[in-house]
């Protein structure tokens, strides 16, 4: 009887670590997250390149989101979100065995690789044809009734009633993506497939966790499934949209995984006076108070992913200006790495302030600000804004803006 108790208990103790490891964000996580590239970072983010920096980020950079590393369809250098191949990991970055490599690096290092995973929506051959892969002795193809019945905004339907092809019964959960065949997550072949190419990733590829791309585009029940089935750590979702639908998107994957802190981005973007590749305004940085956020959540801050800038809101050319930061990065760098939730550095910033962003990382890590850590604000006025965030070893006080002279720490 004693023998079988011991059993009970310890199957519990397991049962209760797997849960652990399938939740969304650690809590209490004090790691640094690098996005790894930015838009048509080539040259940058060759997995061979980023092999040699490994050493450099140890002890700064704990998490790295690479692009997506799957062979696409295209023989262009693509970045990859046209995805075609799950299995094959030959792309526009390198090898599958530079990849490995790079990983196998990185974790050599403490840094953890996080794997940019694009399912809701594939690129086919022709309009329905996905490509049959052979993984572990077992072939897998999606068909063309894992295609949502409304893709494409008809088009699709339109195309298959003319070649006599059929569709899901199943209408798109989420937002459409032109030009590639939006997937019916409900389909049982949908979600073998998936929950095999993840397990691929995390187990015999070797990331640490996933990014997933476009989650507006599916329901968040078919990711904390996902996070379920390959019992991954690290999960976020790029839910772009207004607070309380990230919320509600973090909700639906039953907290199984954390989100990218849209609404943080564009505190600070705001703050900053710019807009639309714009000048608009002088600085305000009393715009930094604000409730608009994952960040200042108690309750969703460990489910925060805070960013500044990332490669779709950088400026790419005359044609596709977007939404970039523009000037006071480093302000903007050290006010996200003095906050809670866990900060992500993009690739251009890091090259460009390297120094500097190690120092303010290194204050971060030495005072033990971690994801879930409490913060009070001492100073919101437009030329001076300053927090103190409470982190394990010390406080971290933070002071940006065009007068910092106006505040006095300890007054």
């Amino acid at each position: 009887m004693i023998i079988m108790k011991k059993i009970y208990f310890t199957l519990i103790a397991l049962l209760a670590s797997m849960n652990m490891l399938a939740q969304g964000w650690p809590a209490n996580y004090s790691g640094v997250m690098l996005q790894g590239f930015s838009w048509d970072s080539y040259d940058y983010s060759q997995w061979n390149v980023l092999e040699k920096q490994a050493d450099d980020m140890k002890g700064f950079i704990d998490l790295v989101w690479l692009p997506q590393s799957g062979k696409c369809i295209e023989t262009t250098q693509v970045m990859g979100y046209k995805p075609y191949y799950y299995f094959n990991q030959n792309s526009s970055f390198g090898t599958e065995a530079e990849l490995r490599s790079l990983i196998a690096k990185f974790k050599a290092n403490g840094i953890g690789a996080i794997a940019d995973v694009v399912v809701n929506h594939r690129n086919t051959d022709g309009w329905f044809t996905f490509p049959a892969e052979t993984y572990n002795g077992v072939t897998y193809q999606m068909l063309s009734t894992d295609i949502c019945k409304n893709d494409d905004g008809g088009s699709t339907a339109t195309q298959a009633k003319k070649d006599g092809v059929s569709l899901s019964n199943n209408y798109d959960e989420g937002t459409d993506f032109g030009g590639c065949r939006d997937i019916d997550h409900k389909s049982e072949n949908v979600q073998k497939i998936i929950k095999a190419y993840l397990k691929f990733l995390k187990d015999d590829i070797g990331y640490t966790g996933f990014r997933y791309d476009m989650v507006k585009g599916f329901s968040g029940i078919h990711v904390g499934d996902y996070n379920d089935a390959t019992g991954v750590e690290f999960s976020v979702g790029e839910y772009w949209d207004g607070n309380p639908s990230i919320i509600n998107w973090i909700n639906k994957t039953n907290k199984k995984s954390a989100a990218f802190d849209f609404q943080f981005r564009y505190n600070v973007r705001d703050a900053v006076g710019v807009k639309d590749n714009k000048i608009v305004s002088a600085q305000n940085w009393s715009k930094l108070k604000s409730d608009n956020n994952l960040m200042h959540d108690p309750t969703y801050r460990q489910y925060a992913i805070t960013f500044v800038e990332n490669h779709d809101m950088q400026y790419r050319s005359a044609d596709e200006q977007l939404d970039p930061l523009k000037r006071d990065t480093l302000a903007a760098n050290a006010y996200m790495l003095a906050m809670p939730g866990t900060p992500c550095v993009f690739q251009p910033h890091w090259r460009a302030y390297k120094k500097e962003i190690k120092s303010m990382i290194e204050a971060r890590k030495l005072a033990g600000i971690t994801n879930m850590s409490n913060y009070t604000n001492k100073m919101a006025q437009t030329n001076c804004f300053a927090n103190e965030t409470t982190g394990d070893k010390a406080k971290l006080i933070v002071v940006v803006g065009n007068n910092t002279k106006a505040y006095t720490p300890g007054a």
